[in-house]
């Protein structure tokens, strides 16, 4: 495992893939010019599946606040325009065989939380749910959420639709 990951977001991650043995390359954003695509936002990981199956991965962190995870309320799940265009431009040059997907990370803040059947990982003594929804799912159903921020977002119910556990994305 290589440590280049300043967050700790990334960091849980990254062990998660380690603990359930899961092939994966970290995409070092400084060898992004030597690959010839300086102009590209990067990604965070390239996994390697059983199946052939390769995944795009950019990792989201964000903070659950709430003390239930039913219905999947109150989990945000903004990105960035420039995201957006990223992924999608990886997929592009990666081709068919390589499926994009946002990864978030949602840091639990509150020690009892209902987890609603959801796996949880610990790690560095912090709880974290990762929920991915693909790329091409979220370009269908995004939303723009700030102008100024460039942001886009999933109305809840959208989210509710395309979430999955990461695990399940796996399979």
């Amino acid at each position: 495992m290589k440590d280049f990951f300043p967050n700790h977001y990334e960091r849980a991650f990254e062990n998660w893939l380690i603990d359930n043995n899961v092939e994966y390359v970290a995409f070092d954003e400084h060898k992004r010019a030597a690959a010839g695509q300086a102009d590209i936002k990067s990604f965070d990981f390239l996994l390697y599946l059983p199946d052939g199956r390769i995944i795009i991965t950019e990792v989201k962190g964000r903070t659950f606040k709430g003390t239930s995870l039913a219905n999947l309320a109150c989990l945000e799940s903004w990105v960035t325009a420039e995201d957006i265009e990223g992924l999608t431009k990886w997929q592009e040059i990666f081709g068919a065989s390589h499926k994009a997907v946002f990864v978030f990370a949602y840091k639990m803040e509150n020690i009892d939380v209902d987890f609603d059947g959801r796996d949880i990982f610990d790690f560095d003594a912090n709880r974290y749910l990762f929920l991915c929804v693909r790329l091409d799912d979220y370009r269908r159903f995004m939303k723009r959420r700030s102008p100024k921020w460039k942001t886009v977002t999933l109305p809840a119910d959208k989210f509710r639709r395309v979430a999955v556990p990461l695990a399940e994305l796996l399979l």
